[in-house]
């Protein structure tokens, strides 16, 4: 008996589908980026109902944030250490999100998470936050605050770049979009934490319902 001819384009396919697989990261989830969104913009309201209590004042149309813009250093380093602890609530949320989702995934698609893939991916994206982290303490510290969220979009689009070489393609446009609103955030230092919850919040979630309708559906 015979056996059918091969398709080469089944093949072609399949040769490139190993090839992904073995140089690419593609187990990050959709819903990780959903999750990481939602936890992203409950931190963004925790920040203003925080802001606008210890600040309530008539006159400042914007709330607590501009307020916040206009403090002194000792008003600043007394409202540091929440938004410190807030800041690594938001991080430590997101990332519990972010692995719970992608190891569900990772263990359907058969591909090892803690790989040295995923090693060199968890690195890249470490590194660049980690930086900008710190950076952006000391422009809050020094009184830049209204470039504190344009740093964070910055370096945080700058680290999805960085990344975006060890998975999915869609990791570059993102990184592009955070790119863009930090140099938007800019022009208008009062609008920070409206910013924060557009890059982080919703550009999270817009980016992870991109991702589960294209690979998970």
């Amino acid at each position: 008996m015979t056996q059918p001819p091969l398709d080469p384009l089944a093949q072609l396919t399949e040769i490139r589908s190993i090839m992904e697989r073995s140089s690419r990261f593609i187990s990050l989830s959709g819903l990780s980026g959903v999750g990481a969104g939602v936890v992203a913009l409950l931190g963004a309201g925790v920040g203003h109902w925080y802001l606008q209590q210890r600040y309530a004042a008539e006159g400042y149309s914007y709330g607590g944030f501009m307020r916040l813009l206009q403090s002194t250093p000792e008003e600043r380093l007394q409202v540091l250490p929440f938004l410190l602890l807030l800041a690594a609530g938001i991080l430590g949320g997101a990332l519990a999100v972010a692995v719970f989702f992608t190891l569900r995934r990772a263990r359907r698609a058969g591909q090892p998470v803690w790989s040295a893939l995923g090693r060199r991916l968890a690195l890249s994206l470490a590194i660049p936050i980690g930086a900008g982290g710190l950076f952006c303490i000391a422009l809050f510290v020094q009184g830049a605050v209204g470039l504190v969220v344009p740093g964070l979009l910055l370096f945080y689009g700058l680290a999805l770049l960085n990344a975006s070489k060890y998975t999915l393609d869609e990791i570059r446009w993102l990184g592009l979009t955070e790119i863009g609103l930090g140099l938007l955030a800019v022009l208008f230092p009062g609008f920070g934490l409206a910013f924060f919850a557009l890059g982080f919040g919703l550009g999270h979630i817009g980016y992870g319902l991109l991702m589960y309708n294209r690979y998970e559906r």
